[in-house]
C-alpha cells in the first residue's frame, strides 16, 4: 500500500483516522504482507521528516476483508487513553451490511459465548461453559430489502473475533461474500461488512468526535441499495 493511496479523515498531534481498504491488513501479521499500520507509519515519518523509529498506537482492529473507518494513536498516552476507552466501552461501533437473507426480526439484540479455535482461525457459537467461550452481543435493525437479500446496519456492544459473521450466520443471514460462515446460504464475492461509523471522545480534549464514511457503492452488493450515512 502506498502512502499516497492513504485516505485520512482527521489528523492532529495526537491522532490519526483513517479509512482502511477491504483486503488490506490493519497491522503486520504472520503474512508479512504490506498493511495499513506500517504504511500510516511511513507517511508520518515521510510527512513530517522524523528520525528514527515512528511511534503508531493500535487501539482497534478490523478483520482483513473488512473496510471502513480506523483511528490510530500517535503518542503513547492518547494509545493508553483510547485503550482505556475501548476497554469500558467508550467506543461506539457501527457497521453496514448485506446479508444472504432477510432475518425474521427486522431488529433485534443477539447475546451468544463464542470460541475460537486457534488451528483453523475459525469462531464458534458454544455455551458459557467450554473452554475459553467469551460473551459476544451486537444489534441489528434491518434498513432495506431487495429479494432475499437485505442491507443491516450492525452495532457492536462486544468486539470479538469476526463476530458480526458468526453471530449474523447463526440466524441464517449470513454476510454476502462470507464463504467461511455462510454455509449453504453463502454467495461469492468481496465480503460486504463495512466499519462505517466510529465514534469516541478525543484521548486529551475529551471531545466526542464521530467519524463516518460510505462503503464503496459502485460495487455489488452496494450498489443494490440506496445507501446514505
Amino acid at each position: 500500500m502506498k502512502t499516497e493511496d492513504l485516505v485520512i479523515l482527521y489528523e492532529d498531534n495526537h491522532i490519526i483516522v483513517v479509512l482502511k481498504p477491504q483486503n488490506i491488513a490493519c497491522c503486520p501479521d504472520e503474512s508479512g504482507d504490506d498493511n495499513l499500520f506500517d504504511c500510516i507509519k511511513r507517511y508520518i515519518k515521510e510527512t513530517y521528516e522524523k528520525p528514527g523509529n515512528v511511534f503508531l498506537g493500535l487501539v482497534h482492529r478490523l478483520d482483513r476483508p473488512t473496510g471502513g473507518v480506523m483511528v490510530y494513536a500517535k503518542t503513547s498516552k492518547a494509545a493508553s487513553r483510547l485503550s482505556e476507552q475501548m476497554k469500558t466501552g467508550g467506543f461506539e461501533k457501527k457497521y453496514l451490511t448485506v446479508l444472504c437473507s432477510v432475518p425474521a426480526k427486522k431488529k433485534a439484540t443477539l447475546e451468544n459465548y463464542l470460541r475460537k479455535n486457534a488451528v483453523n482461525n475459525m469462531v464458534y457459537v458454544c455455551t458459557q461453559t467450554e473452554e475459553n467461550a467469551k460473551f459476544a452481543s451486537l444489534e441489528y435493525e434491518v434498513l432495506q430489502e431487495k429479494g432475499n437479500f437485505c442491507l443491516a446496519e450492525v452495532k457492536l456492544h462486544t468486539g470479538r473475533t469476526h463476530q458480526i459473521r458468526v453471530q449474523m450466520a447463526s440466524i441464517n443471514a449470513p454476510v454476502y461474500g462470507d464463504m467461511r460462515y455462510g454455509g449453504e446460504n453463502a454467495v461469492k464475492g468481496k465480503l460486504s461488512l463495512w466499519a462505517y461509523s466510529l465514534a469516541f471522545k478525543h484521548p486529551t480534549t475529551q471531545e466526542k468526535m464521530k467519524f463516518v464514511a460510505e462503503p464503496p457503492k459502485t460495487e455489488n452488493p452496494w450498489k443494490a441499495f440506496e445507501i446514505k450515512v
